[in-house]
């Protein structure tokens, strides 16, 4: 698989990238670690070298099983993890660090990100100038090898900029969920920020597996998400539905046309989680599909049934 520059450090990425949100269990259901270190190094042998993880993914369960997934490979992968909103204190940062570096079984991660600005969960509120002192202090020690955030915003990502290199914004991004086009976006291509999008299947939304009558179990986070209530799965059905021939036409599932898309937005990348080898496969071969300036055009009409009924708040749950 081809791979991209990370912003301007020296890290290079791959397009699809393999999440672990759900190795890490809490707020999923039906993971069990044994599928997911499989599905993991299929990820790794399908040509995905970049993994996403952070420490309050289970705290800290979903870092130790991609340890023990790519442990033997290291030198070959690309570690992206993350630190909690609770712990963006000075010391909390190093701390955090180390532990994940220890969970990781490394001495080095190559991407650190802020997973959530300060003040979100009911945590303190931190300022950025004394969080982002605690990362570029492991940047010159070797631990980090470049600083990201997630959930910022424009005004969020300018601000944290001030005080040392940002090099990825880590947001909500499918052809379902599209707020960072107006806010970031155009923020990172102008200053070279990668945008590692999360959840660009819209939480298995864009597979075209989910009925519009679909129950999730207690406990799956996708009780809370918005594409998935009443009032939205009608118009996302329709929207599918448009989008099965244009799939069909390039012999993929939904989810390769999706995740084709979405990386060929600018600057953009994809996380895409897997449950098994053979969704970290699939999910390897989106980066096979290429689709034409029509069709991106076409696709991207078709995703607006869905988000020009949404409203501008970013956050995909109703938590």
């Amino acid at each position: 698989m081809e791979t991209r520059s990370l912003g301007n450090s020296e890290l290079k990425i791959t397009p699809i990238i393999m999440g672990t949100w759900q190795a890490g269990k809490r707020m999923w259901v039906g993971i069990e670690d044994e599928d997911t270190i499989k599905a993991i190094r299929a990820a790794f042998e399908a040509g995905i070298t970049t993994v996403d993880t952070a420490e309050v993914y289970g705290e800290g369960h979903s870092e130790r099983v991609v340890a023990e997934a790519l442990s033997e490979v290291r030198e070959q992968v690309v570690y992206a993890s993350k630190v909690f909103a609770n712990h963006l204190k000075y010391e909390q940062v190093i701390e955090a660090c180390d532990r994940s570096l220890k969970n990781l079984k490394t001495d080095y991660i190559d991407l650190y990100q802020i997973h959530w600005p300060s003040g979100n969960f009911n945590s303190e509120i931190v300022p950025i100038s004394e969080t982002m002192s605690a990362l570029n202090k492991l940047k010159e020690q070797g631990k980090i090898r470049a600083i990201g955030v997630s959930n910022f915003s424009r005004a969020e990502l300018e601000e944290a900029s001030q005080y040392g290199r940002i090099d990825s914004l880590q947001p909500p991004y499918s052809l379902f969920w599209r707020q960072v086009e107006k806010d970031a976006q155009p923020y990172c291509i102008e200053n070279n920020i990668s945008i590692i999008a999360y959840s660009p299947l819209a939480q298995g939304l864009l597979t075209g597996k989910f009925s519009s009558t679909h129950k999730f179990a207690e406990g799956d986070n996708r009780l809370k998400n918005k594409l998935f209530n009443s009032e939205n799965l009608p118009r996302a059905q329709q929207a599918l539905d448009k989008l099965r021939p244009i799939a069909q036409r390039h012999q993929c599932s939904l989810a390769q046309l999706s995740l084709a898309w979405l990386i060929a937005q600018p600057q953009t990348q994809a996380i895409a989680g897997a449950r098994n080898q053979e969704q970290a496969i699939d999910n390897a071969k989106a980066a096979e599909v290429k689709l034409s300036a029509e069709e991106l055009q076409e696709i991207d009409m078709i995703g607006r049934i869905v988000t020009d009924h949404l409203d501008d708040n970013p956050v995909m749950w109703d938590f």
